[in-house]
């Protein structure tokens, strides 16, 4: 297919992608329309003849609305657990992020894989920032980042509900906070005035983002904007599961051209490794969800839920179906998705930075 042909590329690579989508979700895959196009994009893109598509405004815009959708929940509630718990949500997000950098270099170590590959692919609960911030610094290999980070994804989604619907979490009633999920801030204002407001708005923010170049700046723009938003008091509409389908569909296609696994070297070495420290993940946000309960005294499944390396979205769920406290669950988890989003790209730039300086010297 002709190369220069980019609309007629696209196209097809469009349609392979809402296959993949329809055909997960039939299966009941977690999150269908992330995981379906991004699947049915890698197997079409092999085909040589075909050479696929996907523009990267499209990607741009699905991180706008799940920015938008992030920033919504940002509400005052949520922001008083932080400040009430912010020395130890900021202790236990650096242990957590030092136990998975630790997990890193091991698997570092036993794959022969280079370390700034594996630690960024090992980075908890930020599968689309950390692909892009791959992408944007020079020597990671992506698909070994997409692979680590999809795994790791694949085994929090399968095993924390097993886990804290089990026998060892006892769930208490009901706790006292704000059911953020399921009642959220009730939205009474004109429709369609506010969501050209809230669009105009994180449209600008995500461009003032990248001005500033802050890292993925069409995610964090949106983000940052909506929550002072809302914070101030303007609510905007939450999001349709439908609307937030379709902004996973636009970045699983783009995410699906990353994966390059004719480049994967030691596929089932590189694999089974990422899936023991998926595990070794889950057993060691266990352990610190221990520490949690000593220090506060609140229930076993609000401490799990609260430090899962997962997404605030689906914990979050999880968290009402086993009554556990939603507001802190949540307020730790937004706690933890804006230090990955703000702290952890610099850190990372910062230290890979040390260690070239480190290997120049030494050469």
């Amino acid at each position: 297919m002709n190369k220069d042909n980019k609309m007629l590329r696209f196209s097809v690579t469009l349609a392979v992608a809402f296959i993949g989508g329809l055909l997960f979700t039939v299966l009941h895959t977690p999150i269908p329309w992330l995981l379906g196009p991004m699947t049915a994009v890698l197997i079409g893109a092999r085909f040589e003849k075909i050479t696929f598509f996907w523009p990267s405004y499209i990607r741009d815009t699905g991180l706008i609305i799940v920015g938008y959708s992030i920033g919504l929940s940002f509400t005052k509630a949520a922001l008083l657990q932080i400040v009430a718990k912010l020395p130890s949500m900021l202790l236990m997000t650096v242990l957590l992020v030092t136990f998975c950098a630790g997990i890193a270099f091991v698997v570092s170590k036993l794959s022969g894989v280079d370390y700034p590959t594996v630690l960024t692919g090992s980075i908890p609960g930020g599968l689309s920032q950390m692909i892009i911030f791959a992408e944007e610094v020079k020597g990671i290999d992506i698909t070994t980042v997409t692979f680590l980070q999809v795994a790791r994804l694949l085994m929090i989604i399968f095993f924390v509900p097993f886990l804290i619907l089990g026998s060892y979490f006892k769930h208490s009633p009901a706790q006292s906070g704000v059911d953020l999920v399921e009642k959220g801030v009730p939205f009474t204002g004109p429709f369609f005035q506010t969501v050209i407001m809230f669009a105009v708005l994180c449209i600008v923010c995500a461009f003032l983002a990248k001005r500033l170049k802050f890292p993925t700046p069409f995610l964090l723009g949106p983000i940052l904007g909506t929550a002072i938003a809302t914070i101030s008091g303007f609510h905007g509409p939450s999001l349709s599961p439908a609307v937030l389908d379709v902004s996973q569909f636009l970045i699983g296609g783009y995410i699906g051209l990353l994966l390059k696994p004719e480049k994967l070297q030691h596929k089932a070495k590189i694999i089974s490794l990422a899936l023991v420290s998926g595990m070794v993940m889950i057993l060691g946000s266990i352990g610190l969800s221990m520490l949690l309960v000593s220090f506060y005294h609140i229930a076993p499944s609000t401490s799990f839920l609260s430090l899962a390396p997962g997404g605030m979205d689906q914990m979050g769920i999880l968290a009402h179906e086993v009554h556990a406290d939603l507001s802190m669950v949540t307020g730790y988890q937004l706690f933890r998705l804006f230090f990955i989003y703000f702290a952890v790209p610099p850190l990372l730039r910062l230290f890979f930075k040390i260690g070239d300086r480190r290997k120049t010297k030494s050469v």
